[in-house]
């Protein structure tokens, strides 16, 4: 397979591909003292709201994955923009818990069945027979910029707007400000959607990409391969690792003692590790044994994990503070760029990558559901105290060495098969 698409190709699935999350996941996850705030919710109440997104993403990941086989990734990428962004718009009158349990699992069906599976079709399509780690590791790292950069654009506004004192500023002002954070969100996800259906173009016969059906024997195909299920184990142990990052900046909040807007940062700055470790990885994988970095990487998640569950971390020691957020954000962003990027090594066919992927995500991405009211549950049982982020870095601990035993098994199967 040739790789025939321009590099602008790669920069709108980029653009695209962290977009269509921003309203839902990386603004509550910068901004989450804010957000539990203006919201009048507690972490477990969030938890369980926000675990309607995984609900709905199972049934989308198991059905969106052969739409992304029959039809082109530019239409359905950009119609999950726009319907993300109007989905904004309701998040933005701050809704009852009830109507944000709607909302979260209508973004579930945006955001998953209509874009999930054939972004990752895409970025194969780009990465050719040899470009896959890169391809998937600047998608993750470029994703991880624009994340952060909105992330930053967000600081901004919401600091320009609720002015100098934070800690006096009252929950009518803090709605205010965050309104404004949302509403710009939506306006530029929006047009990043007309910019895809625009110019989100190949080159390639998309012929060539899709199957004229996907009936039961070609489902039989994908789950006769070892690898798919092998990937959804990695996959479901790193995406534990990835919902960590929702607590991060409520750990400077309440351990570190840092104010709204100083743990903001702290978000921002895990943010902006993303990018860091998705380019390198990007740069450095293809030339090194791929599965063997995707080891590697569940082995930071462990050492972090280990690091923040054992309580050495506190306002006292605010270096170690850093080193610990970046092995833990460079663990858990490696394997977030490099989980979908062995497909290749695990001979999956490129013309079933959707069908593949929403199998795999079927399981893979469970922790949508459980993570989130897990994490709460774990939280508020020690509210604002050292003891319940302890619990959560130990179960990081936990299902990293799971995934790295997958990892492992994975690397004897396939690094050096042909």
């Amino acid at each position: 397979m040739e790789r025939k698409a321009p590099w602008y190709y790669l920069i709108l699935l980029i653009l695209a591909g962290e977009a269509v999350f921003i309203l839902p996941f990386v603004l509550p996850r910068i901004f989450r003292s804010t957000v539990l705030a203006v919201f009048e919710i507690d972490n477990t109440d969030w938890g369980l709201a926000t675990s309607a997104y995984g609900m709905v993403a199972l049934i989308s990941y198991l059905l969106g994955g052969p739409l992304a086989d029959k039809y082109p990734p530019r239409k359905l990428i950009a119609i999950a923009l726009w319907m993300t962004a109007l989905g904004g718009l309701w998040f933005a009158t701050y809704p009852q818990f009830r109507e944000l349990q709607i909302l979260y699992g209508f973004w579930g069906f945006t955001t998953i069945f209509l874009f999930w599976a054939p972004m990752i079709k895409a970025t194969r399509v780009w990465g050719g027979d040899s470009s896959q780690g890169r391809a998937f590791g600047f998608l993750d790292g470029g994703r991880g910029l624009t994340g952060a950069s909105f992330g930053l654009l967000g600081v901004f506004i919401f600091s320009f707007f609720l002015g100098e004192e934070v800690e006096a500023s009252s929950v009518v002002e803090r709605q205010v400000a965050f309104k404004y954070v949302l509403m710009t969100a939506c306006v530029i996800i929006a047009a990043i959607g007309i910019l895809v259906w625009l110019f989100l173009k190949s080159g390639t016969d998309e012929r060539k990409i899709q199957a004229e059906r996907i009936s039961k024997k070609e489902i039989r195909q994908v789950l006769g391969i070892p690898s798919v299920w092998l990937l959804m184990i990695i996959i479901l142990c790193a995406y534990v690792g990835y919902k960590i990052t929702d607590v991060v900046s409520l750990y400077a909040n309440e351990v570190m003692l840092y104010n709204e807007v100083k743990a903001a940062k702290v978000g921002t700055l895990f943010q902006f590790l993303r990018p860091t470790t998705g380019i390198l990885v990007g740069l450095l994988v293809d030339r090194f044994k791929i599965t063997s970095w995707l080891i590697y990487s569940f082995g930071a998640c462990v050492l972090g994990g280990i690091l923040f569950g054992s309580g050495v971390i506190g306002p006292s020691t605010a270096a170690l503070f850093f080193v610990s957020v970046v092995i833990v954000a460079a663990g858990v962003y490696a394997a977030r760029a490099l989980y979908f990027g062995v497909m290749q090594k695990g001979r999956i066919p490129l013309v079933l990558t959707g069908t593949a992927v929403g199998m795999i995500s079927l399981v893979g991405y469970t922790p949508d559901i459980f993570a989130a009211p897990a994490y709460g549950v774990l939280l508020d049982a020690h509210k604002g105290e050292e003891l319940g982020h302890q619990h959560v870095f130990w179960m990081l601990a936990a299902f990293s060495f799971v995934g790295g035993v997958a990892a492992v098994i994975y690397h004897r199967l396939y690094e050096n098969k042909t």
